[in-house]
């Protein structure tokens, strides 16, 4: 199987758990004298296996994300991790583009007038710099990730 595969069936089986929790928590109660719509004791059996499947699957993907190497030579936990860090980096670039961004909410030149304390335009530029080193990244981690066979 692909890493980019496992990964898949990682997002089904955590899609899955939530769906077996929101199961779980609408069959908590019941009505006395009814019962209840499913049977809990099955459900918990079921949120255990699909738990016990994803826990075996994360543990693979993350031996193979630490033996994967990019062509670049970094491993590819390391450039998951700086995917994430850059991911952050730009929101909060954007936010702070955002925030910075005078409103025209004065009505008379006697109300107080705002200022960035920033350069907006430097900061969006900055955010997009970014945002094209993030995408680039990416595409080297998803060829990585349809290259590679998932680690046992």
């Amino acid at each position: 199987m692909k890493l980019a595969e496992a990964l898949a069936e990682r997002a089904d089986l955590q899609r899955r758990l939530a769906q077996l929790k929101q199961r779980l928590q609408q069959n908590a109660q019941y009505q006395e004298g009814e019962t209840p719509a499913e049977n809990p004791q099955e459900l918990l059996a079921e949120y255990t296996r699909c738990a016990d499947a994803w826990e075996i699957l994360v543990a693979a993907i993350n031996r193979s994300n630490h033996q994967i190497i990019l062509d670049n030579g970094e491993s590819l936990t390391a450039a998951l991790a700086r995917r994430d860090r850059l991911q952050a980096e730009h929101s909060m670039l954007v936010s702070l583009a955002d925030a910075a961004t005078p409103e025209q909410s004065r009505y008379s030149r006697s109300e107080i007038k705002m200022l960035a304390a920033v350069d907006v335009k430097t900061v969006r530029k900055r955010a997009d710099e970014v945002a094209k080193t993030c995408r680039e990244l990416d595409l080297r981690i998803q060829a990585a990730n349809w290259a590679n066979s998932l680690l046992d």
